[in-house]
């Protein structure tokens, strides 16, 4: 398996915890933060959708600029958003090689490159941020009144 193979791979089996954890927020609670310098669950629900886009616009032009436009006002408006982020990058994904994740990649904030690497460094960094934010979220849910869905096997609440 190539290294861009085992990437997609990875990123596949990541899917299902991440909708699961998107889908067990309470729709209700989009501004709960356990501290008043955490971000939102809202706004770190709404960073997965965007990041799922920002590594299909890294795919296709070879850098991400940062712009996070506002989230939409409801649970069900940031999940459609992510579930439709997630089929484009699926598509986007199916045109990496060995040879595209050996390109330069930019990430562009403010107006200027804060992360230069390699397409495939950056996809894998990408991905191991979402993990991060999807954990962070996840210990949202139970002090927010909702149930801890399963990640990589049962949660308390589902035991």
């Amino acid at each position: 398996m190539s290294i861009p193979q085992f990437f997609v791979t990875r990123w596949e089996q990541e899917q299902n915890a991440f909708g699961k954890v998107l889908r067990a927020l309470p729709g209700d609670q989009l501004d709960y933060r356990p501290h008043e310098r955490s971000t939102s669950a809202g706004d770190l629900a709404w960073q997965l959708a965007q990041e799922q886009r920002g590594m299909c616009e890294l795919i296709q032009k070879g850098q991400q600029i940062w712009d996070n436009p506002p989230r939409p006002a409801s649970l069900d408006g940031i999940v459609a958003e992510w579930d439709a982020a997630t089929n484009e990058l699926r598509n986007c994904l199916q045109s990496l090689d060995d040879a595209k994740c050996a390109g330069p990649c930019n990430f562009i904030m403010g107006g200027k490159p804060v992360w230069s690497d390699t397409l495939g460094n950056m996809l894998w960094g990408y991905l191991f941020d979402m993990v991060h934010h999807r954990g962070q979220l996840s210990t949202y849910i139970r002090p927010m009144g909702g149930k801890v869905p399963s990640i990589y096997g049962p949660s308390a609440d589902e035991q």
